[in-house]
């Protein structure tokens, strides 16, 4: 394992390292080597596993549940449907 143990991080530190973590996905996956890219997986989902026990209530926003974007659909379907002026 790369890193300090997630458990050991405080809340700030593990958001601190999730931030970097998601904004070096985009590089790490079109760019890195394989071992790259699995160190990254395996270090991202100990961070987000981490994240997920401390937060198991954490508050979702209703557009990024299958709900939510079914709605979206519906709506964006609609939208697509009306004649234009």
């Amino acid at each position: 394992m790369t890193g300090v143990d997630p458990g050991r991080l405080t809340d700030q530190q593990l958001m601190k390292e999730l931030e970097t973590i998601h904004r070096t996905r985009h590089d790490t996956l079109l760019y890195g080597s394989n071992d790259a890219l699995r160190a990254h997986n395996d270090r991202m989902a100990q961070l987000e596993g981490e994240y997920l026990r401390r937060h198991p209530r954490r508050p979702t926003a209703a557009g990024r549940t299958r709900d939510g974007a079914r709605e979206r659909g519906t709506c964006e379907e609609a939208q697509e449907a009306e004649p234009t002026r």
